[in-house]
């Protein structure tokens, strides 16, 4: 098994500092950056939007990692400027017909990823499975930074890995050090990390993406 991947959520960056985090994030070869899109309907908040994907696109080359909490994403897709190797992830609930709105993705260039909250089942996954290129397992509710891990979500993990060992697994939701030890050693393979290990006040960045990736060997 390869080493962990890590994906920083950018909705916890330090905007005022945006430009200073993102060169300390390449110089550390942070794989992915993890943008959150909530429309206020399929989770109850606003996030970022397609404006800031644009700005990002052209401030660096680290491919990102975008997180469609969005009712009927395939009706929304051309919006987003997607790269190559940009993921992007769907949730179970939010279309109707999932393997349409795959597709989609796809033919636009971008690798397909599909989210399942924590009370969504893996059964889910059984005719869908081949289409997609890895699955979100959240680990807390979406919606919200700052929350406390779901436990059965990390039984899920380990499930999902022996159920489809083939498949990329990311992790959302308080993905702290000792949390991070656990994902991993369930199956995960990149893990959305915020306030819960990146971006905390009392450690610097560089410090914090150290400690992280020891955690994920």
């Amino acid at each position: 098994m390869s080493n962990g991947k890590i994906s920083p959520s950018m909705m916890c960056a330090d905007f005022l500092n945006l430009e200073k985090s993102i060169r300390e994030m390449e110089k550390y070869e942070i794989e992915y950056l993890h943008i959150d899109i909530m429309d206020g309907v399929f989770v109850p908040n606003f996030t970022l939007g397609t404006d800031y994907i644009r700005k990002l696109k052209k401030a660096t080359n680290i491919n990102l990692d975008i997180h469609l909490m969005i009712t009927e994403p395939e009706n929304k897709l051309d919006w987003f400027d997607f790269g190559k190797d940009d993921y992007i992830s769907i949730h179970y609930e939010a279309s109707r017909h999932i393997q349409r709105t795959v597709s989609k993705i796809k033919e636009k260039g971008a690798k397909a990823m599909l989210a399942l909250n924590p009370a969504t089942p893996l059964c889910v996954l059984e005719d869908i499975i081949d289409d997609l290129d890895a699955v979100l397992i959240m680990t807390v509710n979406p919606g919200y930074a700052g929350q406390t891990l779901v436990p059965q979500t990390i039984n899920k993990i380990s499930r999902l890995k022996k159920m489809y060992p083939n498949i990329e697994i990311e992790v959302d939701g308080n993905v702290s050090i000792d949390n991070a030890k656990k994902m991993r050693n369930a199956g995960a393979d990149i893990f959305v990390a915020g306030s819960s290990s990146l971006f905390m006040n009392e450690k610097s960045l560089d410090q914090s993406i150290e400690e992280l990736r020891n955690a994920i060997i």
